[in-house]
């Protein structure tokens, strides 16, 4: 599943870019009208989904999502600080699909993501429904654990670093992979002590014995992984 990322924040571009990966999809990244119309020209049949910043160097994301719907009909979601409600009707009057003001959640924006794309009847192939780990089941399209069956409730910051963990399971992660992976775009940086505590916590929620985990080992001298 590829998603157009247009954003001229490097940073937070930079994150989301991660972020998109991380939960399995393939980004086409972009700063500026220019770049992202050679790829709406060239490549828009490649593009599953569009996320375009409303404001932009060399013009807005109205512009972009205009370019979009005049070729073919595909989703479009804008990323925009602005909320006034002229701009949100605008925005949906030209044809996008959703709308989400900044700053928020990495998990928000997942979640938007997967609603709009099932409004289109395109479930991303390679992006798994569920993730099992030992007694725990992730449910990507809702944002759920379930531990034997029962909802385990999670912050979005837990679930942000579990699914780091679930999506390379048996590959040993360092701290310093943890902390670039759980970057957040809302500005929830995390810092080594931090890290130690989260994954503390989730151990605490997850583990049948947290002091001897089995979901999340911690590979001496190296970092952690999860499952066997």
């Amino acid at each position: 599943m590829k998603v157009l990322l247009v954003e001229d924040d490097r940073t937070i571009a930079a994150g989301l870019d991660y972020s998109l990966r991380q939960d399995g999809y393939d980004t086409v990244l972009c700063h500026d009208v220019e770049s992202a119309g050679q790829v709406i020209d060239e490549k828009l049949d490649e593009i599953d989904l569009c996320l375009f910043d409303l404001s932009l160097p060399d013009g807005s994301g109205y512009d972009l999502c205009e370019r979009v719907k005049k070729r073919e009909d595909k989703p479009v979601i804008f990323l925009t600080a602005l909320d006034d409600e002229v701009n949100v009707v605008m925005g949906l009057d030209m044809g996008a699909d959703d709308y989400i003001t900044k700053p928020f959640r990495v998990r928000e924006l997942m979640s938007r993501i997967k609603s709009v794309l099932r409004r289109y009847h395109k479930q991303p192939e390679q992006i798994k429904t569920y993730i099992d780990i030992e007694n725990i089941r992730i449910n990507t399209l809702e944002g759920k654990v379930l531990q034997n069956g029962e909802e385990v409730l999670l912050t979005a910051l837990e679930y942000r670093l579990l699914m780091v963990f679930a999506n390379h399971i048996g590959q040993v992660l360092t701290r310093a992979q943890l902390l670039d992976r759980i970057w957040d775009v809302a500005g929830d940086f995390v810092n080594d002590n931090t890290l130690t505590v989260y994954i503390k916590r989730l151990r605490e929620k997850l583990e049948a014995d947290p002091q001897n985990p089995v979901i999340i080992r911690t590979v001496r001298g190296m970092g952690y992984k999860a499952g066997q």
